[in-house]
């Protein structure tokens, strides 16, 4: 479908046709489990583009005008405002030879980042190094109390809670999210985006590690974008979301050599029916 629709992508294995209305599409957009970037500066504000926002914010306050301090000296991906002891990353890792790498506490900046004249710019007395140390759900609520100058921030944070990631901390490094935190981290960004073209999103088991609770919310966050005109594809082995799918494509009937096959197609209604269909047995359960 990739190939189709954009002229680029990996071969695909042998099949004997793509049909449907293919138009309806205009992208595919796998999204997996791999780490939402490549430096250990990256954190979950950076992607879904939060942190530009409330970089402009403390950029327009009174200290910040007054001393020439622009939104750029907030980003610790460049120097200017970052400290450059630890390059912005607010610690330092000591290789060592016959051990595992020990990371410590940069002592220039104290963990904060910044260099003294930028921490010095505040917001409601917080620093930005103080917005970095909030949760997502702590900083929600904090912008909220002036939302009529932080709806864009609210907006872009919205989603990470919706998507039941409130308890991470806007400046917590990428490389310290689960597998399924970073595939999170992405929902939220897709769902963040106001104006999209419709796309095919693809998810390889979404729920892995989640409790219940946090399913519950994953489907909330699905449905979301069902709405905006999006459709989904789940690799998916909990019940709670194949029941609630539109329609299913149950391989099997075993594993290695004697898997790959499709053994039913349809409706959840309909797998439960199928009496050679392992899934259908369990599903008949949710029923």
């Amino acid at each position: 479908l990739h190939r189709q629709l954009a002229d680029t992508g990996d071969h695909p294995g042998d099949f004997d046709g793509l049909s449907g209305d293919t138009s309806l599409l205009k992208g595919v957009e796998m999204v997996d489990q791999n780490p939402i970037g490549k430096s250990s500066r990256s954190n979950p504000a950076i992607y879904i583009k939060a942190w530009d926002e409330i970089r402009k914010l403390f950029a327009e306050q009174p200290y910040a005008k007054h001393n020439n301090i622009s939104a750029s000296h907030f980003s610790f991906n460049s120097s200017g405002g970052r400290c450059e002891v630890c390059q912005g990353e607010g610690a330092i890792k000591v290789p060592m030879q016959f051990m595992a790498d020990i990371t410590l506490t940069c002592e220039a900046c104290n963990g904060k980042r910044f260099k003294d004249d930028v921490l010095e710019v505040k917001y409601r007395d917080k620093s930005c190094s103080d917005i970095l140390d909030m949760s997502v759900d702590e900083a929600i609520a904090f912008f909220r109390e002036d939302e009529k100058s932080c709806r864009r921030i609210i907006e872009r944070l919205q989603p990470l809670s919706d998507v039941g990631l409130g308890y991470i901390k806007l400046g917590q490094s990428s490389s310290t999210l689960s597998g399924g935190e970073n595939q999170r981290v992405k929902l939220a960004y897709y769902l963040s985006i106001e104006k999209s073209d419709p796309t095919l999103f693809i998810f390889d088991e979404p729920t892995t590690g989640l409790h219940f609770h946090d399913i519950k919310k994953l489907l909330e966050a699905f449905n979301a974008l069902i709405a905006r005109g999006h459709s989904i594809l789940i690799i998916e082995h909990n019940l709670d979301v194949v029941k609630m799918a539109d329609h299913v494509i149950d391989l099997g009937p075993e594993g290695g050599d004697k898997g790959g096959y499709v053994v039913a197609t349809g409706t959840p209604e309909e797998i439960a029916e199928c009496s050679e269909s392992y899934t259908g047995q369990f599903l008949k359960e949710k029923f």
